[in-house]
């Protein structure tokens, strides 16, 4: 699995998504765009990103997820946030529609004040995909169609009817039911575990003590894969002999010695750069996995 994606890489992978050179901080506050899925990809990588996108998706194939996939075969909006990986898979060579993209900031001065990701339609463990009718199709693309032209106009305050847009289709989402025929693949068991090894190692390097380690438990890891943290320990413990918590446990472990060896930071930096909220937590969590204290460590370097 690939790192974050953020927006200006996505621009990147796909040049003519942003064929006005939007700026990263275009709208203000945030970052908005929309665009025809006619210059998007048929195959994305399978990864986060760290912006939300809503799709409206005309066209036939599979979204891939930690332990599942839902075919698209017929018209459908599709809900996606920075926390949960997915990839996507065309099947038919005709793909129309369209995406916008915003980051949290952007939404954020509007009508949603709270994280997206309490929202239901961008949580974890929610179904994001929407299978719409002939009506609804006409009118969310007549919003698109409406946000593609507003983008370019030189109204002053185009960037709050962008909102104005996006929320009328969040709320007409939010009066249909989710789908629920998702399929299980094959080797779920297998395909989760390697997605949480990936997962975990692209948690590091720690780069700066500024910022908290984000996932540090089991939990945190199932909420990011979108399954139940049961599930996430049976398929680790059955394909490496080893519960999720010692991975993850030996992973910060092994970034904890590089950092003590390799870098000034003192033990209260380290310890806070890898989530931990007290330096004597992470003092005997090392001494208990390391079998050596972190001074000593710090010593054997000096």
């Amino acid at each position: 699995m690939k790192s974050i994606e953020s927006v200006q890489e996505f621009y990147t992978r796909v040049p003519l998504a942003n064929p006005l050179g939007l700026t990263l901080d275009n709208a203000g506050s945030g970052h908005f765009n929309v665009f025809s899925r006619a210059n998007c990809s048929p195959v994305t990588p399978y990864s986060r990103r760290d912006f939300y996108k809503v799709s409206l998706i005309i066209g036939t194939g599979k979204i891939h997820y930690a332990d599942k996939w839902i075919y698209i075969d017929r018209p459908a909006l599709l809900f996606s946030n920075p926390i949960i990986p997915y990839s996507w898979e065309a099947e038919s060579a005709l793909q129309e529609g369209w995406f916008c993209l915003f980051t949290e900031a952007f939404i954020q001065t509007g009508e949603y004040k709270e994280s997206l990701q309490d929202s239901p339609l961008f949580s974890i463990g929610s179904n994001p995909v929407f299978f719409i009718d002939e009506i609804q199709q006409k009118e969310i693309s007549e919003l698109f169609i409406k946000m593609t032209k507003e983008i370019t106009s030189d109204y002053l305050h185009r960037y709050g009817l962008l909102r104005n847009y996006l929320h009328l289709i969040i709320h007409e989402a939010m009066k249909m039911n989710p789908t629920e025929n998702f399929e299980k693949h094959v080797n779920a068991s297998s395909r989760i575990t390697s997605l949480f090894l990936e997962l975990l190692e692209r948690q590091f390097p720690i780069d700066t003590h500024h910022l908290c380690l984000k996932l540090k438990t089991a939990n945190d890891y199932a909420r990011s894969l979108s399954i139940h943290v049961n599930h996430l320990n049976r398929s680790v413990k059955e394909h490496t002999g080893k519960t999720t918590t010692d991975h993850i446990a030996a992973r910060i472990t092994r970034e904890a010695r590089a950092l003590l060896q390799h870098t000034d930071w003192n033990i209260s930096e380290i310890a806070y750069g890898l989530g931990f909220e007290y330096p004597a937590y992470f003092t005997n969590f090392f001494k208990k996995n390391a079998g050596v204290s972190p001074i000593e460590v710090r010593h054997t370097t000096v």
